[in-house]
């Protein structure tokens, strides 16, 4: 439960943990960034980690944030772009070779006799795909634990790789300029800054919403198919 608690004192104040970083490490930020995505698109075992709300809190960290001390943390919005895309393509290109490699024995790995990689994951994933084909790997980007999952399935589904990487390609700029933008154009207005919070919870809920409409779209396709036996 700490760790838990932990976990979402950090996301929900990576403002301030960020405005920190920047001005420890300065340049070697740019490399923490690289490896969070990177880790979080490319590692299924990574995929708790807070992607699109890092995307947007360095978006709003390119516009420039200032402590209580006058200090100025700023992040070079070109670099910052180039390197995430960069992170988010290579992820997912790790994982695609892991999945096509190794995928069905990682799938077998255990810790503490429970699954390294939960198999709901992989099965949800894997329906996503089967209803919506190759563009899962643009769809899956804006969805978190999916995004993680989505180019591992295409490697143990042994889709094609030039297909794979034009799609990965496509998804990895859509998600991080949409999201790097969002935050550099309001990520410091007032009400913004203010409510950091708040905002932050609301990039976790829209992100999760797509995933639960589907949640619940098989429920009730499931309740409906008993309703339907029952009455036959």
């Amino acid at each position: 439960m700490e760790i838990i608690n932990n976990f979402l004192e950090f996301v929900l104040n990576l403002d301030h943990h960020l405005l920190e970083l920047v001005l420890d490490y300065g340049v070697w930020i740019y490399v923490i960034l690289f490896l969070i995505v990177f880790m979080e698109t490319g590692l299924v075992i990574m995929a708790f980690l807070p992607g699109d709300i890092l995307l947007f809190t360095a978006g709003t960290f390119c516009a420039g944030i200032q402590n209580d001390l006058g200090q100025t943390a700023e992040l070079n919005l070109f670099l910052t772009l180039l390197l995430l895309v960069i992170a988010a393509i290579l992820g997912d290109g790790v994982n695609y070779y892991l999945g096509k490699t190794i995928g069905l024995k990682i799938l077998n790995w255990k810790l503490i006799d429970k699954p390294i990689v939960n198999p709901k994951f992989i099965r949800k994933t894997n329906q996503f795909y089967l209803r919506h084909g190759p563009k899962t790997i643009i769809i899956a980007r804006f969805l978190p634990v999916i995004r993680t999952f989505a180019p591992f399935v295409a490697g143990i589904a042994e889709m094609s790789y030039a297909k794979f990487v034009r799609y990965n390609v496509v998804g990895a700029i859509i998600w991080v300029f949409s999201l790097v933008l969002l935050g550099y154009f309001f990520g410091n207005l007032t009400i913004v800054k203010n409510n950091f919070e708040k905002v932050i919870f609301g990039i976790m809920l829209l992100s999760v919403l797509p995933m639960c409409i589907e949640i619940i779209r098989n429920h009730m396709k499931k309740n409906q198919r008993v309703i339907n036996k029952k009455s036959t």
